[in-house]
């Protein structure tokens, strides 16, 4: 006899255990089940290299919802947020670096190296980010209006919309273009200095087949104000003991309040009986039944492998599968003997260089053409690069004496014009290496152990097609009420019960437990 819930949740990545924990506080009886051995989906943290605590995925925060800390107290089941200052640090070849909050002074001092009228806008700038960014934000935990909706509550929903966009006064401008437009468009209107463009434009193009010169990725520009951590408004950090526990104090929330959580249970079909669910069935034969079934699984592995073809409104089935999962983002994972050495600023000690994200790009001329070879589906020549190095500001991810390094590199292609990423992989990781010692002459010396993630590698352990981190492209035409489709942007699907909890649905990618929370809401107020 199957055991019976009142919700399975599918999948449990950080969105999926936050739903689950929100219905099990409301008493729902539910179930989660996660295909892998460890709980997190790409926020986890797993002992790679032994004795580190690596964030596999991945590796920063700031995103994730205060509120749901608040109501999950996660504080009580071990999660810590771990401030950096500086926020970043970019080496540049001629031997100058660079800077950035959130030390407003140290701010200042640092840009003004490079331009003193930079140095001037740069808190106009942020402060313009700010305002778009509190407009924007309160979106996040609302379901998005529904344009061609005929009910009355949809339409107020997009009226309402529209008149707080009007409430940005002489800001509304800014806010379209910045939602709309390149992000080398935005930064060459209000800066000058190359070093300074070329820092935030990095910022831009994080998990994107995009360059900063493709329309809509000023969108991501105001990321970087927006979260908090502590309560500290734009400021990101690190998770004590990697992300994963963010995950795991999600899970002890979850089970605290009643729920079930089983790892190594490999969901093989949702099961459908009439346009509705009526349980899962695991690859190894167990089934459970239940009404109510949530999926953390991006749309393309939730219709097309575990619902089925057949169980779909053919126009529905198109729709979802014009999704685009372009995916140009590498993971590299390193364990450090010692840390990097920069030219631009010496010293193995930890030091401000080292706290915070290290970018690694001279000009964003060379975004542009690391951007051209990925087109035409070539990795990189010259990729650029993100690091961070927990290590140095959590003591608990590394071995005394050792350091942790998560590097984020652009651009990777999934399509490759020629072989795949088995003949690929480890000579583009090399040239990763490579232009970092450029910048620290020690750094290769120093790899003791690495672990290089390319997107079909992505796509295999965390189940994210193409290797698209956000579960689908975060572009305007795949937002908001577009997210997935026109029509089913409230967390419902065609199929009755089901519905969708992760990063598929509204407001998308990154470490926000929005969508989980979202979804919660959405299914506690049709049970009712």
């Amino acid at each position: 006899m199957a055991k019976e819930y009142d919700v399975i949740i599918v999948g449990g990545g950080h969105n999926g255990l936050v739903t689950a924990a929100y219905m099990a506080r409301a008493g729902r009886k539910v179930l989660v089940l996660e295909r892998r051995s460890v709980l997190g989906g790409a926020c986890v943290t797993e002992e790679t290299f032994a004795g580190f605590k690596v964030s596999t995925a991945a590796y920063v925060n700031s995103l994730f919802r205060p509120d749901i800390i608040r109501d999950l107290r996660l504080a009580d089941h071990g999660f810590e947020m771990l401030e950096r200052s500086p926020s970043s640090f970019t080496p540049f070849p001629d031997g100058r670096h660079l800077f950035l909050g959130p030390d407003e002074a140290m701010t200042r001092r640092s840009i003004a190296q490079f331009s003193e009228k930079d140095a001037e806008a740069y808190p106009r700038y942020e402060a313009m980010l700010e305002r778009v960014a509190a407009f924007i934000e309160p979106t996040i935990d609302q379901e998005p209006p529904d344009p061609q909706s005929k009910r009355l509550g949809e339409l107020w929903k997009t009226l309402k919309l529209g008149l707080n966009f009007r409430k940005l006064g002489p800001d509304m401008e800014e806010a379209i273009r910045v939602l709309t437009a390149p992000a080398q468009v935005i930064l060459d209107e209000w800066f000058e200095s190359e070093e300074l463009k070329t820092t935030l434009a990095t910022d831009a193009i994080i998990g994107a087949m995009a360059a900063p010169s493709t329309p809509g990725t000023g969108y991501v520009l105001f990321h970087h104000v927006m979260g908090e951590t502590n309560g500290k408004k734009g400021v990101w950090g690190y998770v004590r003991g990697g992300m994963g526990g963010l995950s795991n104090s999600i899970a002890d929330s979850a089970r605290a309040f009643g729920a079930e959580i089983r790892t190594d249970a490999a969901v093989e079909r949702i099961t459908v009986s009439k346009g509705r669910v009526s349980g899962v069935v695991l690859n190894d034969g167990t089934e459970f039944k239940a009404r109510t079934v949530a999926s953390n699984l991006d749309c393309n592995l939730t219709f097309n492998h575990l619902v089925g073809a057949e169980h779909l409104d053919a126009d529905f089935h198109r729709r979802i599968n014009r999704i685009r999962y372009d995916s140009a983002s590498m993971k590299i994972n390193v364990a450090l003997s010692e840390l990097p050495d920069f030219k631009a600023l010496p010293g193995k000690q930890p030091g401000p260089q080292h706290r915070g994200t290290i970018h690694l790009c001279a000009t964003t001329e060379t975004i542009e053409k690391a951007f051209d070879d990925a087109k035409y589906g070539i990795p990189s020549s010259r990729p650029v690069l993100e690091c961070t190095i927990p290590s140095v500001v959590d003591d608990t991810v590394a071995p005394d004496g050792k350091h942790l390094m998560n590097m984020f590199v652009q651009y990777a292609p999934y399509h490759l014009a020629e072989g795949t990423w088995e003949d690929h992989r480890d000579d583009f990781a090399d040239r990763c290496f490579q232009i970092f010692d450029e910048y620290a002459p020690n750094f290769s010396a120093s790899v003791l152990e690495r672990q290089v993630l390319a997107p079909p590698d992505l796509e295999k352990m965390f189940g994210l097609t193409g290797g698209n981190i956000f579960q689908g492209e975060m572009n305007l035409f795949q937002l908001a009420p577009m997210r997935p489709v026109l029509g089913w942007a409230n967390y419902r699907t065609p199929i009755g019960g089901l519905y969708l909890c992760g990063a598929a649905a509204h407001p998308g990618g990154g470490v926000m437990g929005a969508c989980g929370r979202n979804a919660a809401q959405r299914m506690l107020q049709d049970g009712r």
